[in-house]
């Protein structure tokens, strides 16, 4: 099998510090955070921004703030910036990351209720919208499919030439309103995406460890982090983002997998080099 690569969520747009006070919020938070999590085996930083209150952000100037205190404390991680955004944003809102030119962005493969009367709206044309500026830009994507409709909208649109291989698929499971993240769902979605395609999986909640250890033992990769669980086991709160990444290192050393630094999981990913 090839290395496992390891993502760290650091934050997400919902989590607060009343949660667990581990969630960060300021820039010097993002970055320590983030170092501890790439030293305890991340090889890629998931990452969301906040103001110092906690509030939610998709703007450039702070993310660019946030961007260059990790890139001081780990230059070598991959920082793969979130265009999900928060719920209720537009499209060129949740773009303005992109216009930074990171290395890699997320791009949400289809709507999903969030919950009460939250819908987090990706319709087709936003997919290829989000697709084209992120390719414009040669910027690599992840493929977050939170159901299976989600993958076969991107193979669809692959075929129709709106969207470009490599292929990396995040599997987004457990969410309010998507598939949950048993082992007949991971499997169904593991099947279901073309055989040369990479692909991760994020359990949220009590999801993310038995989803992590199907996915490490199935020669898949993991994202681990804050903004999808905030405890380590049931009823104890994990005291930092590295705890989770931690927990995950130890699976795989139980599988005999080895973790892909950020250099090894560029060529693992076919990224290639930004123009």
């Amino acid at each position: 099998m090839e290395k496992l690569i390891i993502t760290c969520a650091l934050t997400g747009a919902e989590v607060t510090k009343t949660m667990n006070p581990a969630v960060p919020y300021t820039a010097s938070e993002m970055a320590e955070s983030a170092f501890q999590a790439y030293l305890a085996g991340a090889s890629i930083i998931h990452l969301h921004a906040r103001f110092d209150d906690g509030r939610p952000t998709q703007d450039a100037q702070r993310f660019k703030e946030i961007i260059e205190a990790i890139q001081q404390k780990c230059p070598q991680v991959i920082i793969q910036v979130s265009t999900g955004g928060a719920v209720g944003m537009s499209r060129d809102e949740r773009l303005f990351p992109v216009t930074l030119n990171p290395e890699m962005a997320t791009l949400d493969c289809g709507t999903l209720n969030f919950g009460g009367d939250d819908i987090f709206i990706n319709t087709e044309n936003d997919i290829k919208y989000f697709a084209k500026n992120l390719e414009d830009r040669h910027i690599f994507k992840e493929l977050e499919c939170f159901e299976k409709g989600h993958i076969d909208t991107i193979l669809r649109l692959a075929r129709k030439g709106f969207i470009n291989p490599p292929f990396h698929f995040s599997f987004v499971l457990g969410v309010n309103g998507g598939m949950t993240g048993e082992e007949r769902d991971f499997e169904f979605l593991r099947g279901s995406i073309p055989p040369d395609a990479t692909f991760s999986v994020a359990g949220i909640g009590r999801y993310e460890f038995s989803l992590a250890e199907l996915s490490v033992a199935s020669g898949g990769h993991v994202r681990v982090g804050l903004e999808d669980n905030l405890y380590i086991e049931k009823g104890v709160l994990a005291s930092c983002n590295a705890e989770l990444v931690h927990k995950v290192v130890k699976m795989a050393i139980a599988h005999n997998r080895a973790i892909a630094t950020p250099e090894e999981a560029r060529r693992i990913l076919r990224m290639e080099k930004k123009i």
